[in-house]
């Protein structure tokens, strides 16, 4: 379930980035009730914002922060599914035809989802074609970026996996050569399918040939373009 309800606030829906690409669709009146019953709820770093197998209640997108969708295994461990970015779809397609989450999510950063009742957002979609291809459109492209991302790393080594684990965070996500990782090693192997020790090693290396600098959660890509064929040929 969706917690801190509390700490709920209202969203203005006029200074949305996601009014363009989302909300055009709406009129001056459907926007407004729309905007009237969507709130903000804020997040903590390592907060649980939903736990597989609670039901479904709201449908949400990640308004700022970073967070990462997964699934438990058998065994007790996590299987990353993506880490969405600001404006990103926390929920996936699976909400319109399920009852219960079937992933978790948490907060890698302090993070505020926009969310709004999971009935209403049927009843909207329901009502308004326009609006309903476009969210169709939107969360089927979610939905083929997963897939496309687990195949791109699936046919990786060991060392295109983390050098396109890391172009990943510092391309698409913070766009920045220097960053703060937001996960641990043992998060960085559940999202590539490696071991902890083969991430940490990997890593390693690649300090050791000066391909990255490394302090604490700080990395730096001194050669991002040797990553990039690393990544792309490995």
């Amino acid at each position: 379930m969706i917690y801190i309800i509390g700490m709920a606030t209202r969203c203005d829906c006029n200074q949305c980035e996601l009014r363009t690409a989302f909300f055009n669709n709406f009129n001056e009146e459907e926007l407004t009730v729309f905007c009237d019953r969507k709130i903000e709820l804020p997040f903590s770093r390592g907060s649980i914002i939903i736990s597989e197998g609670e039901e479904i209640k709201y449908f949400s997108y990640l308004k700022s922060g970073l967070v990462k969708l997964y699934r438990t295994d058998a065994s007790g461990k996590d299987q990353i599914i993506t880490i969405a970015c600001p404006f990103d779809f926390v929920s996936l397609l699976g909400i319109f035809s399920e009852t219960r989450y079937t992933y978790s999510v948490s907060a890698l950063e302090d993070s505020v989802l926009c969310c709004i009742d999971i009935r209403h957002m049927k009843e909207i979609a329901m009502k308004n074609g326009n609006f309903s291809m476009n969210l169709m459109e939107r969360l089927g492209a979610v939905s083929n970026k997963i897939i496309l991302e687990s195949l791109e790393i699936r046919k990786r080594n060991t060392h295109g996996k983390v050098a396109y684990i890391l172009l990943k965070f510092s391309r698409d996500i913070y766009k920045d050569l220097v960053f703060d990782m937001p996960v641990s090693r043992r998060e960085v192997a559940e999202n590539i399918g490696m071991t902890t020790e083969n991430v940490i090693r990997t890593l390693s290396e690649f300090r050791r040939e000066k391909l990255i600098r490394i302090n604490g959660r700080e990395i730096e890509l001194l050669k991002p373009d040797d990553l990039e064929r690393i990544s792309t040929y490995g």
